[in-house]
């Protein structure tokens, strides 16, 4: 019984103690700032982004949330697409209050599950940055690279790296 209550508590810290700063994502298929306007406009009808800001050049996008707000990366991801573009590389910055982590250890942040890929016991405290690796987080030439291809994702549910 001490056992499944402390597995419990250990899940309740790493759900009430992680939380979405920021996503960084490069987007593919931009040639112009209107294009990059097409994508800003997409994200704005999401009620959890505050702010975002677009680098033309590099065709990279920055977006903040408003305090608390459940972030959705499949409908940040489909936004996109709606757009008439694709991701080529999403990463997003967490912060974890006293957290280890170890390889294939999940954390859930809201209704997503991120399944952590290459943690070795490392201790984190305050913010981390993880990049995706699953179809649509990346290019489609890496997705077909990489072990993960070969596993099935489930939705809300992301393979990421520590950067």
């Amino acid at each position: 019984m001490k056992k499944y209550f402390l597995l419990f508590a250990v899940i309740i810290s790493m759900v009430s103690n992680s939380q979405v700063t920021r996503v960084f994502f490069q987007a593919s298929g931009l040639t112009c700032s209107m294009c990059s306007n097409s994508i800003h406009k997409s994200l704005r009808t999401l009620d959890f982004v505050d702010k975002i800001t677009a680098d033309v050049r590099n065709y990279t996008f920055e977006i903040s949330f408003k305090d608390g707000s459940n972030v959705d990366f499949g409908l940040i991801k489909k936004k996109v697409e709606d757009a008439g573009f694709s991701i080529g590389d999403f990463k997003v910055t967490i912060y974890l209050t006293k957290n280890q982590l170890n390889s294939d250890q999940s954390i859930k942040i809201g209704n997503s599950t991120l399944l952590i890929v290459n943690a070795k016991g490392q201790n984190f405290n305050g913010n981390i940055n993880v990049r995706f690796l699953d179809r649509g987080f990346v290019s489609s030439k890496e997705y077909k690279a990489s072990s993960i291809s070969k596993s099935s994702a489930e939705a809300g549910n992301y393979h990421v790296t520590i950067n």
